[in-house]
């Protein structure tokens, strides 16, 4: 699942553009931030972070299944998930340290396949258009350039851009 990337990546200091999600490379701090807008308000698209039962409905890629062994999203809470396709199966888990409800959360997050990896993200919720729109603004920060060009190698950008699809698709039923 993790692979390393060339020395000079070519995407680095770079937005890319799929669809609504804009994912930055930071040439200067080994972080990416990712940047989407939802044409919903604020309080339903936090919602869709925080509860279990509608995370595992639109998290990751189209093609792999979420298991919510725990998902305590308040601040000092944890969480365990499991995605599945087939026989494969990748683990993830984390520490909520801050919950600020319908403005932000401040998370760690670990794919069990390298434990040593751990980001400390942080999500911004932004009311948009009087609130009926929202801007959520992700930044995960890892220890190195070698763990954020392995973490974005990894699926990163398609597990992000489905993920975000499914989450309009859930919010517009």
């Amino acid at each position: 699942l993790i692979a390393h990337l060339p020395e000079s990546p070519p995407y680095e200091g770079k937005a890319v553009m799929s669809n609504t999600t804009e994912i930055h490379v930071d040439s200067e701090v080994p972080l990416v931030r990712i940047t989407r807008e939802f044409d919903h308000p604020v309080d339903k698209v936090f919602r869709a972070h925080t509860d279990p039962a509608l995370v595992a409905q639109w998290m990751g890629p189209r093609s792999l299944t979420n298991e919510m062994v725990r998902w305590d999203c308040e601040t000092g809470g944890g969480y365990v998930f499991v995605q599945r396709r087939g026989d494969e199966q990748y683990a993830f888990h984390g520490s909520f340290h801050d919950v600020v409800p319908g403005e932000l959360i401040v998370q760690t997050f670990t794919f069990d396949g390298m434990p040593e990896g751990v980001a400390l993200e942080k999500l911004r919720f932004e009311s948009l258009d009087g609130g009926t729109r929202t801007r959520l603004t992700t930044t995960s920060l890892v220890d190195s350039f070698e763990d954020r060009d392995a973490f974005v190698a990894g699926g990163m950008e398609t597990g992000v851009v489905e993920g975000y699809e499914r989450l309009d698709e859930l919010l517009d039923a």
